[in-house]
């Protein structure tokens, strides 16, 4: 018997979001104190943004808002990258920390542009017929 399917729970982009946002979680520990309503909040709620858009527009009732909600979290994941690199500028992190968590962000934003083209490309075929 198969499993039924659990909308974005199953996306494998999704479960690599969160894997993302933990991980930022995780180093934004050691950022300065006074950092915490700043950069860290930021960089934080734009990790949280990447998986919540995708689990937001895959419960939507269209494959053109759940692509909008797609294109929400690669712009998120695009903004994280930006912090990131501003925090390593700053000495929050350092140049390992910096480049293993952006090949993370990398990774999911790649995910992110297939599964839009794969939308994309379902839909044109549904259109098609």
């Amino acid at each position: 018997m198969s499993k039924p399917n659990k909308g974005y729970l199953d996306l494998v982009v999704w479960q690599k979001s969160m894997e993302l946002a933990k991980t930022i979680y995780d180093v934004t520990k050691q950022f300065p104190k006074e950092e915490q309503y700043g950069l860290t909040q930021q960089i934080k709620r734009s990790a949280v943004s990447i998986p919540s858009n995708i689990a937001e527009g895959s419960a939507r009732n269209s494959m053109k808002e759940f692509k909008q909600f797609l294109a929400i979290a690669s712009g998120s994941a695009a903004e994280l990258k930006t912090q990131l690199l501003l925090s390593e500028s700053f000495g929050f992190l350092g140049e390992d920390q910096t480049r293993f968590v952006i090949k993370i962000v990398d990774e999911v934003a790649r995910m992110l542009y297939g599964l839009s083209a794969s939308l994309e490309s379902n839909q044109q075929l549904t259109t098609n017929n």
